[in-house]
């Protein structure tokens, strides 16, 4: 079966996006790399739990490149309660500059990709990132992306408030839709970005294949969080690339709530720089037939450098999780001190879950662990909590709530920590 937005490989790349004509032969290879590889089966060994197939061949996708209207209601649903920030809303990728609040100011840079492809930051750093070239999703992204979102912040700058971007896709007929980020921060620069994503309820389905470069360079700071809230008429594949560089610090949070039938996040940190610190945390709550697969790769090259990474699922109904961690340790990365735990509840009847926690250490000076586990409410527990007189469903929010502290208590924005319990205790509750 031929799937209707392959069509779109068969035209001239560039013309999906006249004004950044000067990525033709970054497409050309994308193009190549991914006509020689396709799509991921389930014997390419990264995706050997996840069909995504399956997915594609649920609807006959067509390729989307432009925005269509969206009234400030659709962003405005997606607003955090208390949250002081600024706020970024892109309609499939493009930024919608009427409905967005930008942080302005010398040494900041925020606008459309398609405006910035002259910026230092993008001509050095764009597409550059190694883990990309593995990726056939990102590779078919990256031949066929329309537009995204550049930021680049100047050396020692510091933005005084989160950015808050909302991705909205919207389609008329079943979309694929493919938007490219890029944000750079130079030395000594800081941020906080919180990510989160609304397909307004309609027939049609959209399929949002996205791909983020993230750079943090020597002694800047990223602060990151992905709140993945879909709806039944929605299905992702988020790849996200960072690189690190001497003395800098990065977090990243992804929350992946109910809904949304299928989710895969790739998440690949590449740590170039020595004594750099990287802290990756994940909560997912699955339900229905929700599929959840969450990919990660902690790239350790340099020495002295510390990575800690816990993720978290909670499956209802007939969920299934898939996590794969991967860490490797090149034998320059003497020092290197790397954790990884994936740890799991099952409360469906049916519910599955897929873990592969990796190690590939080729260095003898380090301090490594990886663990997982899965399994249901302990009973000594829940009858702790009944013979109190709680209800068997609060009981289960109760501890749910309890399970996920460790992730929640680590957001760093009090407005965000507090609507993430919120959201949590809300799908227990219900």
């Amino acid at each position: 079966m031929i799937l209707p937005f392959y069509q779109a490989l068969t035209e001239d790349v560039t013309a999906l996006s006249p004004a950044m004509d000067s990525l033709h032969d970054i497409r050309r290879k994308a193009l190549e790399r991914f006509t020689a590889t396709g799509l991921p089966t389930l014997k390419t060994e990264a995706w050997r739990y996840t069909n995504i197939q399956r997915y594609l061949k649920e609807f006959p996708y067509e390729l989307l490149t432009t925005a269509a209207p969206v009234s400030p209601e659709v962003a405005e649903s997606k607003a955090i309660p208390e949250l002081d920030c600024y706020r970024i809303v892109l309609v499939n990728g493009h930024l919608q500059a009427d409905q967005s609040v930008l942080p302005e100011g010398k040494g900041i840079t925020v606008g459309a990709m398609s405006a910035h492809t002259a910026a230092p930051g993008f001509v050095t750093y764009f597409n550059e990132q190694h883990h990309l070239a593995g990726e056939s999703m990102a590779q078919l992204n990256t031949a066929l992306f329309a537009d995204g979102l550049y930021i680049e912040l100047a050396a020692n700058t510091v933005l005084d408030k989160p950015i808050h971007i909302v991705h909205v896709y919207s389609c008329a007929t079943h979309a694929i839709i493919q938007p490219r980020h890029l944000w750079v921060l130079n030395r000594s620069a800081a941020a906080t970005i919180i990510e989160s994503s609304v397909h307004p309820e309609t027939a049609a389905v959209a399929f949002a294949n996205s791909v983020l470069e993230t750079v943090v360079m020597e002694n800047a700071e990223l602060w990151h969080y992905n709140v993945q809230q879909g709806e039944e008429s929605f299905r992702e594949v988020h790849t996200t690339a960072a690189q690190q560089h001497k003395d800098s610090r990065y977090h990243h949070f992804n929350f992946t709530l109910p809904n949304t039938p299928f989710t895969r996040n790739n998440l690949s940190v590449a740590l170039n720089g020595s004594h750099t610190e990287t802290n990756l945390n994940g909560l997912y709550i699955a339900n229905n037939h929700q599929h959840v697969d969450n990919h990660t790769f902690m790239d350790h090259i340099m020495p002295d450098c510390n990575s800690n990474e816990l993720y978290k699922g909670v499956l209802l109904d007939n969920a299934n999780g898939v996590f794969t961690g991967k860490i490797l340790v090149h034998q320059e990365a003497q020092k290197t001190n790397a954790f990884q735990q994936n740890n799991n509840l099952l409360l469906g009847s049916k519910a599955d879950i897929n873990s592969q926690p990796q190690l590939e250490i080729y260095a003898d000076d380090v301090k490594c662990s990886h663990g997982f586990t899965a399994g249901q409410f302990s009973e000594e527990s829940m009858f702790y909590l009944r013979s109190r007189g709680i209800g068997e469903d609060a009981a289960k929010a109760l501890m749910v709530n309890a399970f996920s502290h460790d992730i929640t208590d680590a957001v760093k924005e009090p407005a965000l920590q507090h609507y993430l319990q919120e959201q949590i205790a809300e799908i227990m509750n219900n």
